[in-house]
C-alpha cells in the first residue's frame, strides 16, 4: 500500500523517519484473507460429520482388537532402549500457583528427595493449586528444560486422560518417599 521504492527498504534507510513524507499517497487496501461465509463453514461441518458416521460404521464391523490396534498406533514403535532413556521419579508437590496470564498453566514447587525443581504444567483447568500442594506425582526428571511464559520448566509431570476428557495424575498406589526410581 505505501508504494516502496527500492532506495527506501536500503539498510541506510533503516530508522530514518523522513521515508515518507506529509501528503504521501497510498495505493487502494486490500483485503488480506478472503471472509470465510457460514455457508463454507456449514459444508465443511457436513462433510466432518459424514467422515466420522462412515469411519463409527466402518469400526462397527471391525473386532474390539482391530478397533484398539488402529486407536494405539498414532506414535511409531519404540525399543526398549528408547524408553529406558526417560528417567522418571516420584516427587511431591510442595507449592503451587496459577501461572499469570495464562489459563492452563501451574506452576510447581516438586520435592524429588535429593532435590527440588520447578515444573510447569498445563493442568490448571483441572486442578486448583490448592489441591496440588502435598501431592504425589511422577515426574520426567531427564527431560531438558523448557521456557514456559518466562517460567523454566525442570521436568514434566504424567497425567492421563479420562473419557470425560478430564486430566488425571499418575501416582503410587501407596505414599512413597520422594525420588523414588520409577520402573
Amino acid at each position: 500500500m505505501m508504494k516502496v521504492k527500492d532506495k527506501m527498504l536500503d539498510w541506510e534507510n533503516a530508522g530514518k523517519l523522513n521515508l515518507l513524507s506529509v501528503g504521501y499517497s497510498l495505493r487502494e487496501p486490500q483485503l488480506l484473507f478472503r471472509k470465510i461465509e457460514d455457508t463454507e463453514i456449514a459444508e465443511q461441518i457436513e462433510k466432518l460429520q459424514a467422515g466420522l458416521v462412515k469411519q463409527t460404521t466402518v469400526q462397527g464391523s471391525q473386532s474390539a482388537a482391530e478397533i484398539k490396534k488402529a486407536t494405539n498406533m498414532s506414535k511409531a514403535e519404540i525399543v526398549y532402549d528408547d524408553f529406558a532413556k526417560l528417567e522418571l521419579k516420584t516427587g511431591t508437590v510442595t507449592a503451587c500457583e496459577k501461572v499469570a496470564k495464562a489459563d492452563k498453566l501451574l506452576k510447581l514447587e516438586v520435592d524429588l528427595g535429593m532435590e527440588k525443581r520447578t515444573i510447569v504444567s498445563g493442568i490448571a483447568q483441572h486442578y486448583t493449586p490448592e489441591e496440588m500442594v502435598g501431592k504425589q506425582v511422577i515426574v520426567v526428571t531427564n527431560l531438558a528444560p523448557r521456557k514456559m511464559k518466562g517460567i523454566e520448566s525442570q521436568g514434566m509431570i504424567l497425567t492421563a486422560e479420562d473419557s470425560d476428557g478430564k486430566l488425571q495424575l499418575l501416582k503410587p498406589e501407596n505414599p512413597v518417599s520422594p525420588g523414588s526410581n520409577v520402573s
